[in-house]
């Protein structure tokens, strides 16, 4: 059964349509991946599944319920959250603070118990200390736990903020470029941590131009050109599919590594 589903979604700015009728869906533990050229959408697509933007047709839907342009804090509470493009991390505090800055959602804060530093507010504290460590070991951030965020290499700071993103507990993971950036080394750690989460039940979905990343690791492939879905399947049928050769895997004016 799917966590995540997407029917008849788009969206249009000044009288274009940058996303028109787009609908898959996302089970536990799949990774899903939207691929496609320059200005296909795919940007576009995940604002709106994540309630940055506010979809004019179609549906979201979570756990069955329609969560269509709920806020983006109201989508983290219910198990739905992401990363960006852009790095969002708070570089001047250490590795850790920041993956305890990830707790904030699902935290109910007692304004005074936090100022007096009563002890039930005192054990919370610890027990996210905790949570937070277990997460920096499980994307392979924990000796760096106390060193400031700023000082990490690219790729680390990439699996710093998919551990923050990990802190609300989400269901489904929406990855916006994990492995933009990064070399070779840094792209088979993301490659790997992505599997894990799968593997542990969470629903990935990803944006990657790094298409060897996603023909390996993608259960499944959705196709966008210009805001349309073009074609969608297993990694294997949409890499032989002559719409998708066309668009995007076959033609040198639209690398693989362009933005979208």
């Amino acid at each position: 059964m799917s966590i995540l589903e997407i029917s008849g979604l788009g969206i249009s700015f000044g009288g274009l349509r940058a996303v028109n009728d787009i609908g898959f869906s996302v089970k536990p533990g799949e990774i899903v991946s939207v691929i496609g050229p320059n200005g296909a959408g795919k940007t576009t697509l995940f604002n709106m599944i994540s309630g940055v933007y506010l979809p004019d047709a179609g549906h979201v839907k979570l756990n069955g319920a329609d969560v269509t342009s709920k806020a983006p804090h109201i989508l983290a509470k219910r198990g739905l959250t992401r990363t960006f493009q852009n790095l969002q991390i708070f570089q001047e505090m250490t590795v850790l603070e920041n993956v305890v800055a990830g707790f904030h959602l699902t935290e109910n804060p007692s304004v005074w118990a936090d100022l007096l530093s009563l002890p039930a507010a005192r054990r919370r504290s610890a027990e996210v200390r905790e949570q937070a460590l277990r997460l920096l070991e499980k994307v392979h951030l924990s000796k760096a736990a106390e060193e400031e965020a700023g000082n990490l290499s690219y790729g680390a700071l990439k699996r710093l903020e998919i551990a923050r993103a990990l802190a609300v507990g989400p269901q489904v993971l929406l990855l916006d470029e994990p492995a933009a950036g990064c070399n070779a080394v840094e792209t088979e750690e993301i490659d790997e941590l992505i599997a894990e989460l799968a593997k542990s039940g969470i629903a990935i979905l990803l944006v990657e131009h790094d298409m060897k990343m996603v023909m390996r690791i993608s259960n499944h492939i959705v196709v966008l050109d210009h805001g349309e879905k073009i074609a969608e399947g297993t990694p294997e049928d949409v890499s032989k599919n002559p719409d998708v050769i066309a668009a995007y895997l076959g033609t040198e004016e639209e690398p693989a590594h362009a933005d979208g």
